[in-house]
């Protein structure tokens, strides 16, 4: 598996990814916050790779020194194989090269059901950002 900066030749395979992956108000979101964040910075637009799959990709910001970590979705057929983990430490190695004071996880009612992640890499309940806010607001 390879974690890399998104590249435009990833893009339908991401989207067929988070289409499989999300619901569709999810979808819808994560898609005006994908735009948004490859307009601002690519490099925290993360894929992981398998062979020719996309099999993950995550989505991430900074805003006011503080890294968040966005959405996180992984195809069914590779999920429980360790690749949502690589792509946060991925991403986390993103966010401290650059410096952010502090590092939060975006907890809005799509990544309820996931937040137990990111306990089990060490995050807390103080990591959490709760907001009814966008990426594409919250990050402008």
């Amino acid at each position: 598996m390879d974690v890399r900066s998104f590249q435009l030749a990833d893009y339908q395979s991401v989207t067929e990814l988070l289409e499989t992956v999300l619901t569709p108000e999810c979808y819808e979101q994560t898609m005006e916050a994908f735009a948004r964040q490859l307009s601002w910075d690519s490099e925290l637009v993360l894929v992981a790779a398998v062979g020719n799959d996309v099999a993950g990709i995550m989505i991430g910001t900074i805003d006011n020194g503080r890294g968040f970590y966005y959405r996180i979705a992984v195809h069914p057929k590779y999920q429980r194989q360790g690749i949502g983990k690589q792509l946060i430490a991925s991403l986390r190695q993103r966010f401290v090269q650059r410096g952010v004071s502090k590092i939060m996880i975006t907890a809005d009612e799509h990544n309820e059901p996931i937040l137990s992640l990111y306990e089990s890499l060490g995050y807390v309940t103080a990591d959490f950002f709760r907001s009814f806010q966008k990426l594409s607001i919250v990050a402008g």
